[in-house]
């Protein structure tokens, strides 16, 4: 753990600002949100990925050293306040076993309607019976839930050895990085990262734009996208980002188009070639093109400190996954500070097998880029409004 907390982490108290543990109760807010796999015929569901719950054994280990009894804490899925035989944590707490023999795990925080209309009277059922908290869901922290920021006003609490390990390593993109800097931004949706994709250009010297993200650009520049994903409502606020920007903005100069019929996911369907910046129409963009792959690498290589966000292409289809590919490898190949954010970034980095060449993967999706947008989480907030936070210059 960091010995000398920056930026995010100041005043937020860490596992050993705790009081003593010893015997003591402690309730873990993790982010066990993971993915299911159901067996045929309503057979039971075992937990297809358990990198969120591996990712938090450190904390639970370094309470369990220090003989105190631990429970965790998770929602899973959106069952929306209710009872949900989908939504059941059996699997997960099944897992949790294996993993951590005798630590506990709640039932499904969400549920209880209480936990998304953060309800002080569920955060009152919650942590009832318990002497201390920590929070180490950093993929949930950006939300202002019952379980996130009630614990901290009502016991002693502390962040997990991963969320301080999210939030130092972000950090270090919002405190003085390493220069050039680079942010990679790929994805589906403008609407959802707008507010990111400003918050990046106050902060980097290029932003690096694909994925399907990329055509609501290019369409703001007047190119014709044929049958691609263009945000129309969102048209004009990327055509004032490539105003205030200009050429730091990198944007494909070719890309990879499925044409009419075709569909992502079905090798065998429809016709695949390379056009430049012009798709016709009824075809869809689906990946970069080799010229785009080759702008992009160079801009990787040359950086000193990257953020990657989301896919360049529908990875998902073995034949349009080459430029997310290109991007991982130029990611993994390069000599700076590397971080990847964002769900879909990890599930094309689990999927084309890079999670090891990667400096940094952030476990958080939203939360990654909410703190890089906004400097901060409801979580956060939270942890150093705690009783036994430390003075806000440590």
């Amino acid at each position: 753990m960091s010995a000398a907390p920056r930026g995010p982490l100041v005043g937020i108290p860490l596992l050993e600002d705790l009081p003593p543990i010893g015997g003591k109760q402690v309730l873990v807010r993790v982010d066990f949100n993971v993915p299911l796999r159901h067996g045929e015929d309503g057979g039971e569901a075992v937990v297809e990925d358990d990198f969120r719950i591996r990712a938090a054994l450190p904390t639970i280990q370094w309470l369990l050293s220090r003989d105190a009894v631990v429970t965790t804490c998770t929602h899973l899925g959106r069952p929306k306040g209710a009872v949900d035989a989908r939504y059941d944590v059996a699997p997960v707490r099944a897992c949790l076993a294996e993993l951590a023999p005798g630590v506990a795990l709640l039932d499904n925080l969400r549920f209880d309607p209480g936990e998304e209309a953060n309800s002080p009277a569920f955060t009152d059922r919650l942590v009832d019976g318990f002497d201390c908290y920590v929070n180490d869901a950093f993929g949930a922290s950006h939300r202002a839930h019952a379980s996130i920021v009630g614990p901290p006003a009502r016991l002693p609490s502390a962040a997990g050895i991963l969320l301080e390990r999210e939030v130092e390593k972000l950090g270090r993109l919002m405190v003085r990085p390493a220069r050039p800097f680079v942010a990679v931004v790929g994805g589906a949706k403008v609407a959802d990262k707008l507010g990111v994709l400003r918050a990046l250009l106050e902060r980097v010297d290029r932003l690096v734009v694909g994925g399907a993200m990329a055509y609501t650009f290019l369409a703001a520049l007047g190119h014709k996208t044929g049958a691609s994903m263009v945000d129309e409502a969102h048209r004009e606020d990327c055509a004032a980002l490539l105003v205030e920007a200009g050429e730091r903005i990198v944007l494909p100069s070719d890309v990879v188009v499925l044409g009419p019929g075709g569909t992502i996911g079905d090798p065998g369907s429809g016709e695949v070639k390379v056009v430049g910046t012009d798709i016709p129409a009824g075809w869809e963009g689906v990946d970069m093109g080799p010229d785009t792959i080759r702008t992009f690498a160079a801009v990787i290589a040359g950086a000193a400190t990257v953020f990657w966000n989301g896919p360049v292409g529908a990875f998902e289809d073995p034949r349009f996954e080459v430029g997310t590919r290109a991007v991982a490898d130029a990611v993994a190949e390069c000599p700076g500070f590397t971080v990847a954010g964002g769900g879909d970034s990890v599930s094309a980095i689990d999927h084309l097998g890079l999670a090891g060449r990667i400096g940094f993967v952030s476990t958080g999706g939203g939360a990654s880029l909410e703190l890089l947008e906004h400097g901060d989480l409801p979580g956060l907030k939270a942890l150093r409004s705690a009783p036994n936070a430390p003075a806000k210059g440590r």
